[in-house]
């Protein structure tokens, strides 16, 4: 038995996705860091993974809020990882993203990079009205991400080597004698005034 690095694991999948996937090309797999993190329960309900911008709308790294007569200066952290700088960190909640199938978990990752903003500036996608995170449908925003997991599992050939999605935390547990992964505190935005 080995042990499996999610997190290195989850890394792969994700260079190779936005290598293969045009809709992703706008992202640089560096500057995005994989984490994991515990869930409770180990169903299938509630949220199998988040992503955690690292500046506000524009890319900015400040921004001035008003709370009544006093303005407030936020500071987005700096996370630099391997020498970069990170503006995105990705989390995935274990063992609930594990108990998804194949094809949910590929729906998951998707689903968390293209909240990506295309200027791949630190700030999320942001869509019109009100929901700006998922648009107007979130089931809309999940349908296209399908379409797009259906879309690079017609051009992989071979998913060896993103074999530890296909089975749940149970099966992982009897293949791997040790499971291993990346946690990172959530960062903490900064207050002045």
């Amino acid at each position: 038995m080995s042990t499996l690095n999610l997190t290195s694991a989850l890394e792969e999948l994700v260079a190779d996705i936005v290598f293969q996937v045009s809709d992703f090309s706008h992202v640089d797999p560096t500057r995005v860091l994989i984490c994991v993190s515990s869930t409770r329960g180990g169903g299938v309900h509630g949220t199998f993974a988040k992503i955690h911008p690292l500046r506000f709308p524009g890319g900015s790294r400040t921004r001035e809020v008003k709370r009544e007569r006093r303005v407030f200066t936020c500071t987005m952290p700096t996370v630099t990882h391997r020498d970069h700088e990170i503006l995105y960190i990705i989390y995935f909640l274990v063992p609930r993203f594990l108990n998804l199938t194949l094809r949910e978990k590929l729906t998951t990752v998707f689903h968390e990079l293209y909240h990506i903003s295309p200027d791949f500036d630190g700030d999320i996608r942001r869509f019109p009205g009100r929901n700006f995170a998922h648009g107007s449908s979130r089931k809309r925003y999940n349908k296209c991400m399908e379409s797009l997991v259906e879309g690079y599992l017609q051009e992989k050939k071979c998913l060896d080597a993103f074999d530890f999605l296909a089975g749940d935390m149970d099966a992982l547990r009897a293949r791997y004698q040790t499971i291993v992964g990346r946690k990172y505190p959530t960062p903490k935005i900064q207050i002045q005034g």
